[in-house]
């Protein structure tokens, strides 16, 4: 969905809803009471938000990957699918599944480590359990979302916040674009990432002691672009802006912006009219990786000639913090 208007200023819409979003935080409170979490047999790393929308989670969660197989670890992923019509359990072939079956995120995560998707979390976490015999297997898995699912219990966690966007008006779905309170989410959850500026002074409000880093994200111009080159930018992710300031910053000329909603399916249709648009302005179409991922099996090399992907990688600024964190985690595994 894109992200409502009314989200980003507290105005009459957001007012005139708020009692909605005092119903939505007291449901979650209810269903976090009554649910017993299930506890699998290998730690749990939660990777969550508390906006609706892209708060930068997917990066985070690679780049944790990254960080435990470096320490030796043989993390797995374990996500609901979004956007993908499979509820699982299910682990991830990116020979055989494609967006539409397991969403765009979890064919990303694929590439990196074992991969799950499940609607049931608990139930995805017994499958990554089932996996695992004496010549190994995952030995520590990491939630992609599901910090509001009570589900699965979590041995780390880390609330990923995008320092731009903020917590917009501050209010609770559906007037604004918090999933629970912040105070809430604060009190489970064991360290914050913030990912980009602090334009809203989102670090002031973390309590003392709590560990807190902030991360950036840094896009690569691809192969067979320069700065200076004509491109028409599309992106169908939580904040297609962020994208396209990215590709300002490479120096790149944005003729055309065209936004979709998060994990938008993308027709012939819609990629017809890219290249149309492309071919008019005599610009490059280029896109993001998660994008490009729902793009896979419809002709999208034939269709958008000269199509290029944006790389992008997330680094932590205070990569210790994460450091002691994990370690602390696989010394007491």
């Amino acid at each position: 969905m894109k992200t409502p208007a009314h989200w980003r200023r507290d105005g009459a819409v957001a007012r005139l809803l708020a009692p909605l979003g005092a119903l939505y935080a007291g449901a979650g409170r209810l269903r976090r009471r009554l649910v017993t979490p299930y506890r699998a047999g290998l730690p749990v790393i939660c990777v969550g938000n508390v906006t609706a929308g892209g708060a930068g989670k997917t990066p985070v969660v690679q780049a944790l990957v990254a960080l435990l197989s470096e320490r030796g670890a043989r993390p797995a992923i374990l996500l609901r699918g979004h956007g993908g019509r499979e509820a699982g359990p299910l682990r991830v072939d990116t020979a055989r599944h494609g967006a539409r079956d397991v969403g765009d995120e979890a064919l990303l995560h694929a590439e990196l480590a074992p991969t799950w998707i499940a609607r049931d979390r608990a139930a995805g976490a017994r499958a990554v359990e089932a996996a695992r015999d004496d010549r190994g297997g995952p030995d520590i898995l990491i939630l992609d979302d599901g910090f509001q699912n009570p589900g699965l219990s979590h041995d780390l966690s880390f609330l990923v916040f995008d320092g731009a966007a903020g917590l917009g008006n501050g209010r609770m779905i559906p007037a604004g674009p918090l999933r629970e309170p912040l105070a809430d989410a604060l009190a489970r959850a064991d360290a914050v990432v913030l990912v980009g500026a602090d334009a809203g002074g989102l670090a002031r409000r973390v309590p003392g002691g709590m560990p807190l880093t902030a991360a950036r994200m840094t896009p690569r111009l691809p192969e067979g672009l320069s700065p200076g080159d004509r491109v028409v930018a599309f992106a169908g992710i939580g904040r297609p802006e962020k994208f396209f300031e990215a590709l300002e910053g490479l120096g790149l000329a944005i003729v055309e912006r065209v936004a979709f909603a998060d994990h938008h399916p993308y027709s012939t249709h819609d990629l017809r009219d890219i290249a149309d648009r492309a071919r008019t302005a005599r610009a490059v179409p280029v896109t993001t990786a998660k994008d490009a991922a729902r793009l896979a099996g419809q002709d999208a090399a034939g269709i958008l000639r000269g199509l290029r992907v944006v790389p992008a990688t997330l680094s932590f600024e205070r990569p210790d913090i994460v450091f002691t964190l994990l370690d602390r985690l696989l010394k007491h595994s």
